[in-house]
């Protein structure tokens, strides 16, 4: 029998409650938990002496069950004549007391300021199907008579699913007329009641009637199932964590029916002393059998940014060499603070058994894994928000053997390290008090970043320290590569660019950045500042683009479109010497779109080598302005192979004599500089038109 309205006006309609409850009977129908489930928070807000109103009651038994522990004075009202009758019937006898009576919510008879509750279990949510006009103007309606029948401190306790549209109105309803807000989660998961409607949390809110004061601000709070209130500053903070918990709920239900071979599900979950989440959690299933049923990995503080952990592909290979169906991955927040491995376990052990694949049985111990039982180390030093770039911070995280990282994170794309340098200890001066940690300039973050350096070999004047060597580096970031370049080829001069004020700031705060007579820094548009330095005539021994896309809809995040059009890469050519260098850092996982950027560099330079990465998305293209004078033709793409002859790529056996004094100089100005420029070289491929 389908008892659910065609319509979405059958809700309104009074002859449709008339024939649901005629087919229904004197079966209750509990919409939303039963009194067990709401009675821990109904407790909390009315008591024996409120005189209570319930507006559409149907033939629930919450009045009953509340007249039988003690609250006799309660009115129950609905649209429907037979509900009505048929309640009337079921309790006169041992609840003489109880009132039933037929009324419109939306226009009630009572005199003004006559109760000091007003219960509602799932009419709101009855009524208002939408968010059309004429809907939205019931609603109103019915707030208005709320407000009108309840007193001064009178509470409207609403139970429903708070769904978006209802979640939207009510949110700007009630704050706007001065009435705060609270909302607690009903535990309804554990029910006794198999025959549930709904699978969706339950929420009861309960709205309190207060006289508008002027300039007052939203009271908007949220209480846990361990009774902590937290008050949010907004209502959008107080939207995202409602809409948190209901996604989570969602998503509970669908694993718990269903493996999810081929997608990855990630949740978020919060305390409630925080709008911030706690814990991140990627699920990932594999279709292989015979693997061990579930299993918890634990990532440390500051390695969530790994590929193994922050990526699809990296979560993908974690969980098949794990060897479980499913794995849940977790990651830590950085706003929250955690004493132990052991603590976070007992946290999440809860949490995570609702997220057990099908057919994993009840009791069985979770085996909880992680890199080793140390949690990790993180410290927040700075957050700031940039106009270009959105919500930031600055951390440092502490690695294996002490060793202690700073890095920079854009809130937007937390799994990906913007920016890196390592930290060292000063010398301590007798007497001085304790070390402080310094930037350590001899640190290069990336594999992409040794490969710039190594790309040097390229260039003459990279290794003749009496001949002055001229760069443009667009895209300054924390500045660690002009940093590192300033320091070790001393007869550089860098004039980075980077269109970001605040960046540009936290460069020179928190990295290190310096500038003086060989290092610049401009704030400006990279596109227009190298326009402008060919119509002034410039010329420039090198140009690196290290510049990230804020443009996410497209392949590639490094560098933006216009910066690898063919119109500009005429004009960085015009910058540059004969003799000189364009380097791109290039990160696209579009296969198609990368081939159309390296056809397009190629149709504007002669000459393109490449570097690619085994563990690495980035590709590092040296593009030469003019085809070099070579004594013998290239006819093997990888320079690592032998052509005919025995013979190797010409160009790159010079680049190869560079990189290696360059080299040599690096060490003997810093023996502890741990890279191998030379070995940059392996793999190097001249790509072919």
């Amino acid at each position: 029998m389908n008892l659910l309205p065609q319509n979405y006006k059958d809700f309104h309609s009074a002859e449709y409650w008339e024939n649901f409850f005629k087919k229904r009977g004197t079966k209750a129908f509990e919409w939303y938990g039963e009194y067990p489930e709401l009675c821990g928070v109904l407790h909390k807000y009315v008591k024996t002496s409120d005189k209570i109103l319930v507006i559409g009651c149907g033939n629930s038994v919450l009045s009953e069950n509340l007249y039988d522990v003690g609250h006799h004075d309660i009115t129950n009202i609905d649209i429907s004549d037979v509900v009505v009758r048929q309640m009337i019937d079921r309790n006169k006898a041992q609840r003489p007391d109880m009132k039933y009576i037929k009324m419109d919510a939306l226009n009630m008879d009572f005199e003004d300021s006559s109760f000091s509750v007003v219960l509602d279990k799932g009419t709101l949510d009855a009524l208002m199907v939408d968010d059309s006009d004429a809907v939205t103007k019931d609603i109103d309606k019915m707030f208005s008579e709320i407000g009108r029948v309840l007193k001064l401190g009178g509470r409207y306790i609403c139970i429903s699913l708070m769904q978006d549209h209802i979640l939207n109105k009510t949110l700007q309803y009630f704050p706007e007329v001065g009435w705060p807000v609270r909302i607690h989660k009903i535990e309804t998961e554990n029910s006794e009641n198999t025959d549930k409607d709904f699978t969706l949390p339950v929420f009861a809110v309960v709205f309190t009637k207060f006289k508008k004061m002027p300039n007052m601000k939203p009271i908007l709070e949220i209480s846990s199932s361990e009774d902590k209130i937290s008050r949010y500053n907004s209502v959008d903070e107080m939207k995202t964590l409602i809409k948190e918990v209901q996604y989570y709920a969602m998503i509970r239900q669908k694993l718990s029916k269903r493996n999810l071979y081929g997608e990855q599900v990630s949740l978020t979950l919060f305390t409630s002393s925080s709008s911030e989440p706690r814990y991140t959690l990627h699920i990932v299933d594999v279709p292989e059998t015979g693997l061990r049923k579930f299993a918890i990995f634990i990532v440390p503080q500051g390695r969530e940014t790994d590929w193994l952990f922050g990526s699809e592909e990296g979560r993908n290979h974690l969980a098949k060499n794990a060897g479980f169906e499913r794995l849940v991955v977790v990651s830590l927040s950085r706003h929250h603070s955690y004493s132990d491995m052991d603590s976070v376990k007992h946290e999440l052990s809860s949490k995570v058994m609702e997220l057990a694949p099908p057919g994993f049985k009840d009791g069985v111990q979770i085996p909880f894994l992680s890199l080793g039982e140390d949690i990790g180390s993180r410290t927040v030093v700075c957050e700031g928000h940039s106009q270009l770039s959105g919500d930031y911070v600055v951390e440092d995280v502490a690695a294996d053997g002490g060793q202690i990282f700073r890095r920079l994170i854009f809130t937007s794309c937390p799994n990906v390290i913007q920016s890196e340098a390592r930290l060292k200890q000063e010398t301590k001066k007798k007497g001085k008090g304790k070390k402080k940690h310094t930037i350590d300039h001899s640190y290069l973050a990336s594999q992409y970043y040794v490969a710039m350096v190594a790309g040097l070999g390229f260039l003459k004047s990279a290794v003749n320290k009496d001949e002055k060597l001229t760069c443009s580096l667009i895209g300054l970031g924390g500045g660690g590569l002009p940093n590192f370049l300033h320091q070790y080829v001393p007869q550089i001069e860098i004039d980075s660019v980077d269109i970001d004020p605040e960046i540009v700031e936290v460069a020179r705060k928190w990295f290190g950045y310096q500038e003086d007579s060989k290092q610049r820094v401009h704030v400006a548009d990279g596109i227009k500042f190298v326009q402008d330095a060919v119509r002034e005539g410039q010329k420039k021994d090198l140009v690196i683009l290290d510049v990230d896309s804020k443009d996410r809809t497209v392949g590639m995040s490094c560098p933006p479109l216009p910066f690898v059009a063919t119109s500009f890469l005429s004009t960085v050519k015009d910058l540059l010497k004969d003799s000189g260098l364009l380097m791109i850092n290039v990160v696209c996982r579009d296969d198609k779109l990368k081939s159309q950027v390296f056809h397009d560099i190629m149709e504007v330079f002669p000459c393109v080598y490449t570097k690619d990465f085994s563990d690495d998305v980035n590709t590092v293209l040296y593009a030469l302005p003019s085809q070099p004078v070579l004594p013998d033709p290239i006819e093997k793409t990888d320079t690592g192979d032998k052509k005919k002859g025995g013979s190797v790529d010409p160009l790159i056996k010079t680049v190869s004599a560079n990189v290696k004094m360059l080299q040599k100089s690096i060490t003997e100005s810093n023996n502890k500089v741990d890279i191998d420029l030379v070995e940059m070289l392996d793999g190097l491929t001249l790509v072919s038109r």
